[in-house]
């Protein structure tokens, strides 16, 4: 069984946009002559927002290419090394990277993958806390944010994957942190597990800057970005002199044929506000070094971990057309196999 995009979506996603086929019978070996190939069997895969944008053409290339029609979808997951003829990459290892949505992989970059060192944390963790999500939330916060102790930190999307770590990292770093939702439930979450200080449901707020100023009577020093448009414009209006926006994502805008443009950009100069974007495979040399810090924070009950988990493979479409409706309560995980 595989996921394939049918063709290039223009506007809203849907579940129609995506084809769950069944697969012939597959040779579980590198093919003969091949070298510095491996074969994967999938066993957890990651929805994230990003895959949005590859599902659409683009004439000026993004960071990342386009899906191509007819082809198997590409995202991140856990896996298990079945065959290889890749010194690094031992029959029975199992890693994280860029696999396809399918039962079984055959892989010609492994360079790009990385070893699960830690078996004993719950595998699908490393689609999460322990994979893009986890390292994307720690370089955002503390290499572009750059924290200090007691200062505000807002972080929209506060549940998803991403948000729900950078709440608890920045409270690790003594700040103070409100974060948005768009889900009593959600917020609830926010509050009473992940540590936020405060939170609010934003579909039940007519005036966004107006809530701000509630939540954050000094402004704000830390805006982590997730969603974009009206989230954005209401929060430059409360930054802080001196502020930091670390621009993540912007999830709002993913399905609209004409992005929303954005007002009160005038306070990134009044304010000198520093507001920069990442892409989290540029930090990736120091991925093992986050790995063993996050390691120790799980078992030393410091950080926790939400998943919303669907079992399998052919319902993968529907989970991550969920992601752009705000259906998942925490990180969006489809099971494939769990051995």
């Amino acid at each position: 069984m595989k996921v394939l995009l049918k063709h290039y979506v223009t506007g809203k996603a849907a579940e129609s946009d995506m084809e769950v086929v069944a697969t012939e019978a597959v040779e579980l070996k590198v093919p003969e002559g091949s070298k510095d190939v491996i074969v994967l069997k999938n066993l957890y895969l990651s929805c994230d927002p990003y895959m949005r944008s590859r599902m659409t053409k683009h004439d000026t290339p993004s960071y990342v290419p386009d899906f191509v029609p007819g082809e198997v979808i590409i995202g991140y997951g856990v896996s298990k090394v079945v065959d290889s003829t890749h010194q690094d990459f031992k029959v029975g290892e199992l890693v994280w990277g860029m696999t396809g949505w399918e039962e079984y992989s055959l892989i010609s970059n492994p360079q790009n993958f990385f070893k699960v060192n830690h078996p004993e944390i719950p595998l699908s963790h490393y689609t999460g806390i322990l994979g893009m999500p986890g390292f994307t939330a720690h370089v955002g916060f503390h290499a572009i944010a750059a924290p200090k102790q007691g200062e505000y930190v807002f972080v929209s999307a506060a549940a998803g994957a991403v948000g729900q770590l950078v709440g608890q990292f920045a409270k690790l770093m003594g700040c103070y942190v409100v974060g948005s939702a768009g889900s009593d439930e959600k917020v609830e979450l926010l509050k009473n597990k992940f540590g936020f200080d405060d939170a609010f449901n934003y579909k039940k707020e007519s005036n966004l800057n107006q809530t701000l100023q509630r939540f954050f009577p000094e402004g704000i020093d830390i805006y982590f970005e997730n969603v974009g448009g009206a989230t954005l414009e209401a929060v430059l209006q409360n930054m802080r002199l001196h502020g930091r926006i670390v621009a993540c994502g912007m999830i709002s805008q993913y399905n609209l044929v004409e992005p929303e443009g954005i007002r009160n950009l005038f306070q990134i100069v009044a304010k000198r506000i520093r507001m920069e974007g990442f892409v989290v495979f540029d930090y990736f040399a120091n991925y093992y070094k986050f790995e063993e810090m996050t390691v120790q924070y799980i078992k030393g009950g410091k950080i926790t971990y939400v998943e919303d988990i669907v079992e399998g493979l052919e319902n993968a479409p529907s989970a991550l057309i969920g992601l752009y409706e705000g259906r998942n309560v925490g990180k969006q995980v489809v099971v494939v196999s769990r051995e």
